[in-house]
């Protein structure tokens, strides 16, 4: 007994389900969107770090500003943290440090005008800009 050929139903039954081409396809794209999702929340949580930097700086701008109107005649260059302390606002109690990139503690140089993460002669500001308001008082 011989089998009719029907060649309709051996479409059918080849077009059910996916290649090995079309399924690689697919997860070769999920990979990449997974791949860019993950270096924007990377990008993120850096941005995040460089205005948490400059609200501490600012906060350290604003003490300096407040202790020298009360101060007229002591120089930015003789100012200590601790002079500074009562000034700053939100109630902090020290002077704040600063996370940089790579999660190390960074200080403020409250001996210059406005303040910089670092110390005055190698401030630390990775976005390379200085008026950008990123890592910095945003002096434009």
């Amino acid at each position: 007994m011989k089998i009719p050929h029907h060649p309709q139903a051996f479409k059918q039954h080849r077009r059910i389900g996916f290649t090995l081409i079309e399924m690689t396809v697919v997860i070769l794209i999920l990979l990449t969107l997974i791949g860019l999702g993950v270096n924007y929340s990377m990008g993120l949580n850096d941005w995040k770090k460089a205005q948490t930097a400059s609200e501490s700086l600012r906060a350290v701008y604003i003490a300096q500003k407040a202790y020298l109107a009360d101060h007229p005649t002591t120089a930015v260059t003789d100012l200590e943290g601790e002079d500074l302390v009562p000034y700053l606002p939100n109630d902090l109690t020290t002077i704040p440090k600063v996370e940089a990139l790579d999660g190390s503690l960074k200080d403020i140089c409250v001996t210059k005008s406005p303040p910089v993460v670092g110390t005055e002669d190698a401030p630390y500001d990775p976005s390379g800009s200085t008026s950008d308001s990123l890592w910095d008082v945003g002096m434009k």
